[in-house]
């Protein structure tokens, strides 16, 4: 009985057993496949606009090259010591050095303009470089000649000889907006075909101390040394500018980039190839910055224009008729914002053109027009020499400074013409108001409120009329350049 009730115990178990193992899916939870991870969903427009960014890069890139300049730089060396004890004769070979010549390499980046082999780069990329090596996108190198350069703009034009070459097409950097996406290639810290992207950070910047012709496209893309010379592109693909410089405090990016507009690049690159150089065009005129106290000295509603503190001789803005004080405000249409935007145009002018100006002269606008002639080669600011007289002008009204009679022997140790009449300052008194208006020892005042002055007894005639707390109008002649400059007069 009892073996009976074991071996259906244990068929019952195995029972069971079966039943159980078969059904156990149902009550352990199931293991998550791989193929089960979450995707996330990319909607097909972004999907696009990235491939729409990896077309542009894959157009472009082939036409970017790594450049390579090689320039031999002489230095002098010490003599070696041929004695390993002190002798007499250390201090006769002493001053003896041996000229030694040494290699010196930098690298930079560059854009094919032309199927022909032509390439664009800036000029600090190549600076009295002996052998320039470029390198295209296939690895493949050339040696580059130097068709032209122009260090006023910061840009050079180089050949190759190389044929059916991928050119990129060039686009209209005068239609750029702030905001706008750009692309910045080029070869970073010598890493070749690399790319980063921003936007249009600003347009139109200059007094950034790197060019004399300066209208730079400012970006965020991320611009690094070995980047000077690349392409900064648009979202179509066409170049809008050279990558030429960064602000940094550290050497590397800080999201403050500067590039060279596509169209300035466009003339200089015309010029340098059909002419060998640049041609720029001449007004003959001394502009300066409107400020708000010269504004309110000329009456002028709006702080914006060019002021004219100066007419060269038998230049094409004598010829027109424009004058000292005339506030020039457009060009052709164009509004003139600043000195900077006067100075680019004029000079990106053809010579012989005729330039349509617009002039505020005593509270009334006018129009000039004005044909530009070729900008002189011996065209330069003199730079101010120091008088050695520190006599004062008896009776000076005017506080903060003391000055003397210009006289034909001061005139020529200042580089002046001797025809040029005033008072030369001596000396300009520490935290004065004549100090903060930037006068200095040497400047020589022509004129006091718009009249002209000769001498010191002239000067003194009109300063005596002027009141404690007035702003003063004073034009200042220093080294050759003439500019106007307020100073409230303190007694």
């Amino acid at each position: 009985m009892k073996k009976k009730t074991i071996i259906i115990f244990i068929l019952i178990s195995i029972v069971l057993g079966v039943i159980i193992g078969s059904n156990l899916d149902r009550f352990l939870p199931k293991a998550t496949s791989p193929r089960n991870f979450y995707s996330p969903r990319v909607t097909g427009d972004l999907a696009e606009k990235s491939k729409a960014f990896s077309d542009i890069v894959k157009s472009a890139s082939p036409t970017v090259v790594n450049i390579s300049s090689t320039k031999i730089v002489r230095r002098n060396v010490p003599i070696p010591h041929f004695f390993e004890f002190e002798s007499p004769f250390d201090e006769f070979f002493a001053p003896f050095r041996i000229p030694k010549k040494q290699k010196e390499q930098s690298l930079g980046s560059g854009v094919i303009v032309s199927s022909e082999g032509y390439i664009i780069t800036n000029y600090h990329v190549i600076e009295k470089a002996d052998e320039i090596k470029v390198t295209l996108s296939d690895k493949k190198d050339y040696r580059g000649k130097v068709i032209g350069s122009d260090p006023k703009t910061d840009i050079a034009v180089l050949k190759i000889s190389a044929k059916d070459l991928p050119a990129i097409k060039w686009g209209d950097s005068d239609k750029l907006e702030v905001g706008e996406f750009v692309l910045a290639f080029g070869n970073p810290f010598g890493f070749s075909n690399t790319v980063t992207m921003g936007i249009i950070s600003a347009l139109g910047r200059a007094n950034v101390g790197i060019a004399e012709y300066e209208d730079f496209i400012q970006t965020d893309a991320a611009i690094n040394p070995g980047n000077s010379g690349g392409p900064l592109v648009n979202i179509k693909g066409e170049i809008i500018g050279i990558n030429t410089a960064i602000y940094s405090r550290t050497g590397g990016s800080e999201g403050i980039g500067f590039a060279v507009p596509s169209n300035m690049v466009q003339q200089v690159m015309d010029h340098l190839v059909k002419k060998g150089k640049v041609t720029r065009g001449w007004l003959g005129v001394t502009i300066q910055q409107i400020t708000p106290e010269l504004a309110k000295q000329f009456d002028l509603k709006d702080i914006y224009g060019a002021l004219i503190s100066d007419i060269a001789r038998n230049s094409p803005a004598e010829k027109a008729g424009l004058k000292r004080g005339d506030v020039i405000i457009e060009i052709n249409g164009k509004t003139i914002k600043d000195i900077t935007s006067l100075k680019n145009i004029v000079a990106q002018s053809g010579v012989g053109s005729t330039l349509k100006l617009k002039v505020i002269r005593a509270e009334k606008t006018i129009s000039i027009n004005a044909v530009v002639a070729e900008l002189p080669k011996d065209f330069a600011e003199a730079v101010p020499e120091k008088p050695n007289r520190e006599e004062q002008v008896a009776g000076n009204t005017l506080a903060g400074f003391s000055a003397i009679d210009l006289t034909q022997e001061i005139a020529k140790q200042l580089g002046l013409s001797r025809d040029e009449r005033g008072v030369v300052i001596v000396r300009v008194e520490p935290d004065s108001s004549a100090e903060d208006a930037g006068l200095k020892k040497g400047d020589v005042i022509q004129e006091i409120n718009k009249k002209r002055i000769t001498n010191s007894t002239e000067f003194n005639t009109i300063a005596q009329r002027i009141r404690e707390g007035d702003t003063v109008l004073l034009l200042i002649n220093r080294g050759g350049r003439k500019f106007y400059a307020t100073l409230k007069a303190y007694f």
